[in-house]
């Protein structure tokens, strides 16, 4: 017996799998809606883990008046069935399915027939599951571990150790250290195959220094260009040609909640200034001590105005 696959038109196609748009804006390839929280609102618990909280605050309150609203509406219908309340009243009902889904109990109104026992029931059970969802969720976003980096707006290409570097720097925001962190470097860049196949091809930069027992205030990672560097040969006109990206990953444990904490970072062609050195943000008091200055984290000085 054979089976024939049943084929689908492209407009149904064009539903099951929408188009993703992708861009180049300020010399960076961007997918758009990547990692915003409304692209989730196919994941609903992606969506409560990724909306802001005033937002999760005012679903959690709709959500929570919507429910009692409901039942207070079964109440309704049910007639003379809850002691102590209005015949006909909205509120009273829906005070007391505020009590009931949240198991307050306060004895001034309760079911006086069959049909509100089964309700009463009914809704006690979603509250205790509706409590539990909510209370899970809520305590989901206080303890994700995220990490405050800070990384350099820019990226610069000078010389270092005579040789072609590029650098670029990160800081730790917090008052703590991340242990064991490592720094993973990316070039990504559009290329065309011997075949003539356009693909958007990957390359790792290998740095001199990728990883550190602690990492507790400023970190200036390098990549040298030589000749094993996919950056070897290029200008700063190849580089906003192929829309060439650099990718940073960080990732270590954060000795506070004892957690792996990630950090991410990209910059485009546009944020590779070439011939730049940045400023010296280490310096000395008249004591002896030495301190570092984050206001000029940021700052890059030309070679040329150096000299």
């Amino acid at each position: 017996m054979k089976f024939r696959q049943k084929r689908l038109s492209p407009k149904k196609r064009q539903h099951l799998i929408p188009p993703i748009r992708i861009q180049v804006r300020d010399g960076k390839f961007e997918i758009m809606g990547m990692g915003v929280w409304h692209s989730y609102w196919r994941d609903p618990y992606h969506l409560l883990l990724t909306i802001p909280w005033t937002g999760f605050l005012i679903l959690v309150c709709t959500f929570y008046v919507t429910i009692n609203a409901l039942f207070a509406l079964a109440y309704l219908i049910g007639g003379d069935c809850i002691a102590n309340a209005r015949p006909g009243s909205f509120l009273d009902v829906f005070f007391f399915s505020v009590q009931t889904l949240a198991s307050i109990g306060y004895g001034a109104m309760y079911p006086k027939t069959t049909y509100a026992n089964i309700i009463v029931t009914i809704e006690a059970m979603i509250g205790l599951v509706g409590i539990a969802v909510m209370t899970g969720l809520a305590f989901a976003r206080f303890s994700r571990p995220t990490a405050r980096v800070l990384f350099s707006r820019v990226a610069v290409i000078t010389s270092h150790d005579a040789m072609p570097t590029l650098i670029f720097r990160t800081a730790n925001r917090r008052r703590n250290m991340i242990l064991e962190a490592q720094m993973r470097v990316y070039l990504m860049r559009d290329e065309v195959t011997l075949e003539g196949q356009f693909m958007r091809r990957f390359y790792d930069l290998k740095l001199l220094r990728s990883q550190t027992p602690s990492f507790t205030l400023s970190w200036s990672v390098m990549h040298v260009i030589d000749e094993f560097s996919p950056l070897y040969g290029m200008t700063p006109e190849s580089l906003t040609q192929t829309n060439t990206m650099v990718i940073i990953s960080l990732s270590g444990i954060d000795e506070t909640v004892a957690q792996v904490v990630h950090a991410r970072h990209s910059y485009g062609a546009n944020e590779i200034l070439w011939n730049n050195q940045f400023v010296d943000i280490f310096h000395h008091t008249p004591d002896g001590h030495r301190y570092i200055d984050y206001n000029r984290f940021h700052d890059v000085l030309p070679l040329d105005e150096k000299s």
